[in-house]
């Protein structure tokens, strides 16, 4: 009998996360994507500390209109600036499991055109 579309993920994130470690002058970015939402922060592994984060639920995206695609691409680019005004400009990138599709690769390509680099 085969994996179920969880069990499935979890390897998945777990190979991941072998190789993907966040220091605190190229933190890990890590994707959380829900039904609805996709949440984005930056981790220091080493001190086990979040240095900055964003999500869809954010006050500045409640009014947005659009795909969560589109939403998404803006979540990247909000992270992106986040990172830029700690001094951040590299990024291990973790996407948690997920395919590298859809709203996971808007959220990369937002953050980007925002100029952090990974």
């Amino acid at each position: 009998m085969g994996l179920s579309k969880t069990e499935r993920r979890q390897r998945i994130r777990r190979r991941i996360r072998k190789v993907s470690f966040g220091t605190s002058t190229k933190p890990r970015l890590s994707v959380f994507r829900s039904n609805k939402e996709i949440y984005v922060q930056l981790i220091d592994d080493t001190k086990g500390v979040s240095l900055a984060a964003a999500s869809s639920r954010d006050k500045d995206f409640s009014s947005l209109k659009g795909t969560k695609s589109e939403i998404a691409t803006q979540v990247g680019k909000a992270i992106a600036e986040k990172a830029q005004k700690i001094g951040i400009e590299t990024v291990a990138f973790d996407r948690g499991g997920n395919l590298y599709h859809g709203r996971v690769k808007s959220l990369a390509e937002g953050a980007r055109e925002a100029g952090l680099k990974f």
